[in-house]
């Protein structure tokens, strides 16, 4: 250890090695390597084209990316290619042996990988197990769906039937968010390479350290060179791979802008897409709700990964007869979060993705002080004691109170620590105000009533809904959004239908009856 620190280039100081982790040479060894994918090695990209990574929880450089142009991408997508024919061939259960044995190989390696997230992507320790966690669960249930891929028997007159199969795309591209960097690539990667598809995977640039440790996953666990391929870049590696005639398919997990570009691309080719985008939900908390357990609720619908959460339930609107109990506690327990070095058990808020977003999310806040919020806690920038963190992004949680619903921070998504507090008379009122938006990710609703939260529910434009609970998500159920937040679902049963196709084939057992 003392001479790999010795000789390792200055992307981390050598005293942050040893101090902020266990594992210093497997974090050397990790970021110094390529972080380019495919054909079963890691690959290196365009050197003369790198862009520096930062560690959000320090703001010292992490490693330098190599981004994929065109022959890098089209040779990804060939060894993709090459992959999907042994694949494909191959039956559900032979499939599922190798999905299992890389959810095996995640679940040995979780505290690495989650450590890895952590210093990449600057959330804390514990929610980044549960992301690994989160990673491993999806393949091993698409694991248990790959032999169920089946079609349908049909009966026709005379003794002829016909029968549906149900058949992989070809080769898939995925392309992830910073949010969820090692998660996202689960999400896309599992579902395709259940229904026999290969992918090749774009993770965003700003977090670029861990997919590719689940490429060599699956490779490790015996699936052909090729499988699920890594490419790094941004915009331009992004193009390349909507335009490229082998791609059959684009899962894309990001802002509602982006995905409208992407769905254009894809459309040139005529290509099924997955888009989920963003969002800016509602929270309904009624008159009648187990208190304790709405304003925690609150607290994971907007504070869960720095506030960087696509479903997040950022408006919060709250019955007026409850509206100051609520805010006296939910003040208090943001105000409580321990905001700090994500490395550590104790930490519950890490820092923010990048500094030009973190002045963003300040801005925000700025914005809503001009047009007559009221910041009740919080929205400042935060300097941590420890001074290898002081050139981190971090910010203290905020909840902004007297909002309206014309605000800036209520209409638009700032995916930051930022809750925006409304009240609310009547469920007729609120119901109109919730879907009063472009987007429609996610929504939730508290209260004892169990008519009034299925009515609810029922009448919020939102693709995802909470009774009681909010930012839960099973992989056992699917994901995604209405109007603008979204097309097509990840994990659950339905996905299947979103990475195969649909083949119909007639058999005639007697004579062509022929008109001519």
């Amino acid at each position: 250890a003392e001479r790999l620190c010795d000789e390792a280039p200055p992307l981390l100081h050598r005293t942050q090695l040893y101090t902020r982790l266990k594992s210093s040479i497997i974090l050397f060894l990790m970021i110094t390597e390529p972080l380019n994918f495919w054909a079963g090695k890691r690959r290196e990209g365009q050197k003369d084209n790198k862009e520096p990574v930062y560690e959000p929880s320090t703001g010292l450089v992490l490693c330098h990316l190599e981004p994929c142009g065109a022959a890098e991408v089209d040779q990804a997508v060939r060894a993709a290619k090459s992959a999907f024919g042994h694949w494909s061939r191959m039956s559900g259960m032979e499939r599922a042996r190798i999905m299992i044995e890389a959810a095996h190989m995640i679940e040995s390696r979780r505290e690495e990988i989650a450590r890895l997230e952590v210093v990449n992507n600057g959330k804390s320790i514990t929610e980044a197990r549960l992301d690994v966690d989160s990673a491993r669960l999806c393949i091993e249930y698409y694991a248990g769906l790959s032999s169920t891929m089946a079609g349908q028997h049909v009966q026709l007159p005379g003794g002829s039937f016909a029968y549906t199969r149900r058949e992989p795309l070809g080769v898939c591209a995925g392309i992830g968010a910073w949010n969820y960097p090692f998660q996202i690539a689960a999400w896309k990667s599992a579902p395709a390479l259940a229904c026999g598809n290969s992918m090749v995977f774009k993770p965003s640039p700003v977090t670029p350290v861990t997919a590719v440790m689940l490429a060599e996953i699956f490779t490790q666990a015996g699936a052909p060179d090729g499988l699920l391929n890594v490419v790094q870049g941004g915009q331009e590696t992004g193009r390349l791979l909507c335009h490229h005639p082998d791609v059959a398919k684009v899962s894309f997990t990001g802002s509602v802008p982006t995905g409208q570009k992407i769905m254009e691309m894809a459309s040139k080719g005529v290509k099924p897409v997955t888009l989920e985008l963003g969002g800016k939900s509602p929270l309904l908390i009624f008159q009648d709700s187990d208190l304790e357990n709405a304003v925690k609720g609150a607290l994971m619908a907007n504070f869960l990964s720095q506030g960087q959460v696509c479903s997040n339930g950022t408006r919060v609107f709250v019955h007026k007869d409850i509206l100051p109990e609520f805010l006296r506690e939910v003040v208090a327990r943001t105000k409580a979060i321990e905001i700090g070095d994500p490395l550590l058990e104790s930490t519950r808020m890490g820092a923010l993705v990048s500094r030009p977003h973190l002045s963003k999310v300040l801005a925000f806040v700025e914005q809503a002080k001009r047009e007559g919020a009221t910041v009740l806690c919080g929205g400042e920038p935060y300097v941590p004691s420890d001074p290898k963190l002081r050139g981190g992004y971090y910010m203290t949680p905020c909840v902004l109170g007297d909002c309206r619903d014309e605000m800036t921070c209520v209409k638009e998504e700032i995916f930051g620590p930022v809750m925006s507090v409304l009240s609310f008379e009547t469920e007729e009122e609120v119901l109109r105000r919730a879907n009063d938006t472009t987007m429609g990710l996610a929504a939730g609703v508290f209260t004892r009533d169990v008519r009034r939260a299925h009515r609810v529910v029922e009448q919020l434009k939102a693709g995802s809904c909470f009774i009681n609970n909010y930012n839960v998500t099973p992989v056992e159920v699917p994901f995604g959004g209405f109007k603008m937040s979204g097309i097509g679902r990840e994990n659950g049963q339905v996905t299947i239908e979103y990475y195969s196709q649909l083949k119909t084939v007639f058999v005639e057992m007697g004579d062509v009856d022929s008109l001519f």
